[in-house]
């Protein structure tokens, strides 16, 4: 393998096997069935040796430094054993045994500071980690089954979950697995360590990620750019997305960015496919594995099935993928193929008339990828091959999987059922470099995802994250008039608008002209209009003063604002700070309908004007500002300016703000800019 600062880790000459009876004896197993060349050693401080096995007492008496080790003794006796294995050289270890920051006890925690300390600079896994595979070069530094062959080239499968690698190892789906790695607590190397450092072998084809956190945001955003920039993509499965996130907030924005919707708005900042299921993870895999993410959404499926058909389009129905009709420039030579019999459509049902007719299916298949599709996937289900003749399905895959080759077009095999797509079938598709998928969801899902990862744009600068250093505190709320104040002072709209005490304020109404909006002024009150708080359309000074003593039972001080009533959409513009990733810049419908409506998305920075507006035309709200039924366009480049003011100002306050809410900024139509009328900014206290 490519040299890499964990080469006698992964890919040692010598292995130290310590501790453990039976967990280790299974790991000198497991390095005999991948078929380790290498010399195993077995230490243990009472076990007696044999004829066929040497016991040494300690690290110390080893014959020279281990290139790895794998440690399965008891939590307390770990420190010290790593302390050796760091003086006498070694290259590195596995650290199997648990007890230490997992267990959220002082004893356990104590455990890993000292392991830490006596580790050194030595690179290990875990603790309380299963072990890593490296079918590459055959080793095995794992306590149970070993499942998979050696080969030239695959994913590297990444997980904190023993379990889960083994269900990934044990596929039936002809996935190549190059790596498998756990890496546990995470306490020495994280996943962004061991993706950093494995896109640099070339034998790494893309990664497959199972997390239940990470240890650092920062250097795992740097990590899955590089891997990206690299050609080897990333798919994961993150646990949590049902975790109680979304909390009591004081604004709207804290409810709508919850840290999975944070986590989500990373991975599609990343390019990074975040799949639901493991089935759904490993299909997304086999499509990186055989060509990378796809240049675009734009799919043919192909059988001879209507129901199949049908099907394709029914559980397509929430993916973003698209299904163009038949181009015409080749629906003549489709239908001269097919017969006229058939209908030329997409998803495409060419029946079975020419099933058993050799020169119509290349003629067939030949003339789709001459259409600009970014994928096909031609759809059939094969009997099982130990129980059935497969003759007749034989020759149309091989059709297709000629037809496809040189293509610039994606091929992928299509099977409804995960075991409806024999071995033998995976294989041939495989070494054509066609997408062998078994399940007609997950396949549609991991199609969806890997265009997504491809959409990225080449230019998309790298996620730049925003981590206040300074966490903790009292927090203020400044009120509504010291909010958009400090807004208005990086450059966001607001109307005009004067800060009265109830008194004053049908005077005040009158002096900024008619209609006005009143509103109590209280630092306690976040949301006003929950409390009857703001009173809007004001047209007179009577009914102003009328409002003015309504509103003055709940906050002596009053607001008193231009009413904007030419609006063609309301928006929210949010900044929260996600204990991760930093500052998180929301987007969403504003007013009444953020509740109602549900619309948001999440952006992490760097806030440009390009992915903002992108953002904004992710939203259901952007029927509006593109003018809806008629009505006038909203003036986008001014809300999109807006959004810029409110992300300069997050920024200047990176070390006290907590959140902040504009909602809504109401968008008025092209020409005529947006304007801020409600603003609530919280920032921690100066100690």
């Amino acid at each position: 393998m490519a040299k890499n600062p964990l080469a006698r880790l992964l890919a040692p000459r010598t292995v130290a096997l310590i501790g453990g009876g039976a967990w280790t004896d299974a790991v000198a197993a497991s390095g005999r069935t991948i078929g380790y060349t290498g010399e195993t050693w077995r230490v243990h401080p009472t076990r007696e040796s044999d004829s066929t096995t040497r016991y040494f007492r300690s690290v110390e008496e080893l014959p020279s430094p281990p290139d790895a080790a794998f440690i399965a003794a008891p939590a307390s006796e770990v420190p010290a054993i790593a302390g050796s294995l760091a003086r006498q050289g070694a290259g590195g270890f596995v650290c199997f045994a648990a007890g230490f920051d997992e267990t959220a006890t002082d004893q356990g925690r104590a455990l890993t500071r000292e392991l830490v300390t006596n580790a050194g600079s030595l690179p290990f896994t875990g603790p309380n980690c299963y072990g890593l595979v490296n079918f590459f070069d055959r080793v095995a530094l794992w306590p149970d089954q070993v499942v998979g062959a050696p080969l030239e080239r695959g994913v590297a499968i990444l997980t904190q979950s023993g379990t889960i690698a083994l269900t990934l190892m044990f596929n039936h789906r002809s996935l190549p697995i190059g790596y498998v790695i756990t890496v546990g607590n995470q306490t020495r190397l994280a996943v962004e360590d061991l993706i950093e450092i494995l896109t640099d072998d070339p034998r790494v084809s893309a990664f497959g990620l199972y997390l239940e956190g990470i240890k650092d945001a920062g250097r795992f955003a740097r990590a899955v750019a590089k891997a990206r920039a690299s050609g080897k993509p990333v798919a994961l499965v993150k646990a949590g997305r049902t975790e109680a996130a979304i909390q009591a907030a004081a604004t709207h924005t804290g409810a709508l960015a919850g840290a999975d919707a944070v986590f989500d708005a990373f991975s599609r900042d990343a390019g990074v496919a975040r799949c639901e299921t493991l089935s759904t993870l490993i299909e997304t895999l086999k499509v990186f594995h055989s060509g990378g993410p796809l240049r675009g959404r734009r799919i043919m499926v192909v059988g001879a099935s209507g129901g199949d058909m049908a099907m394709t389009s029914d559980v397509s129905r929430n993916l973003s993928l698209e299904f163009p009709a038949v181009p015409e420039s080749i629906r003549a030579p489709l239908q001269a193929a097919v017969g006229a019999r058939v209908t030329i459509a997409n998803p495409f049902d060419f029946h079975t008339y020419i099933w058993f007719d050799q020169p119509k299916l290349r003629e067939l298949f030949t003339t789709l990828f001459r259409a600009d599709y970014d994928a096909i996937a031609f759809m059939l289900d094969c009997p099982p091959a130990e129980r059935a003749d497969t003759s007749a399905y034989d020759m149309p895959i091989d059709e297709f999987i000629l037809a496809s080759q040189g293509s610039a077009t994606r091929a992928a095999m299509l099977a409804s059922l995960p075991e409806t797509l024999n071995e033998s079938v995976r294989e041939r598709c495989l070494a054509g470099g066609v997408v062998a998928f078994q399940g007609q969801r997950e396949a549609l899902e991991a199609l969806d995802l890997a265009a997504q990862a491809g959409a990225l744009p080449a230019d998309q600068p790298a996620i730049e994250l925003r981590r206040p250093s300074r966490t903790g505190g009292a927090v203020r709320t400044l009120n509504e008039g010291e909010g958009k104040a400090a807004l208005a002072a990086v450059g966001l709209p607001v109307p005009r608008s004067r800060l009265v005490a109830a008194a004053q304020a049908a005077q005040a109404a009158a002096a900024i002209g008619f209609p006005v909006v009143m509103k109590a002024v209280s630092a306690s009150l976040a949301h006003k209009s929950d409390v009857g708080g703001v009173v809007l359309n004001i047209r007179s000074e009577t009914e102003a003063s009328a409002a003015a003593t309504r509103l003055a039972a709940l906050a002596p001080t009053l607001l008193v604002e231009q009413m904007v009533t030419d609006g063609v959409a309301e928006v929210l513009i949010g900044v929260t700070v996600d204990r991760q990733f930093g500052q998180v810049l929301v987007l969403g419908s504003g007013g009444v309908m953020t509740e109602l409506w549900h619309d948001s998305t999440s952006l992490l920075p760097p806030f440009t004007p390009a992915r903002i507006e992108a953002a904004l035309g992710r939203l259901k709200v952007a029927r509006l500002l593109a003018g809806y039924r008629g009505k006038p366009a909203g003036d986008v480049p001014a809300l999109v300016a807006a959004v810029i003011s409110v992300a300069r100002y997050a920024e200047t306050a990176l070390e006290s703000l907590t959140e902040l809410d504009v909602n809504p900024i109401i968008v008025r139509p092209l020409g005529k800019g947006v304007v801020a009328v409600d603003a609530l900014i919280r920032l921690l206290e100066d100690r």
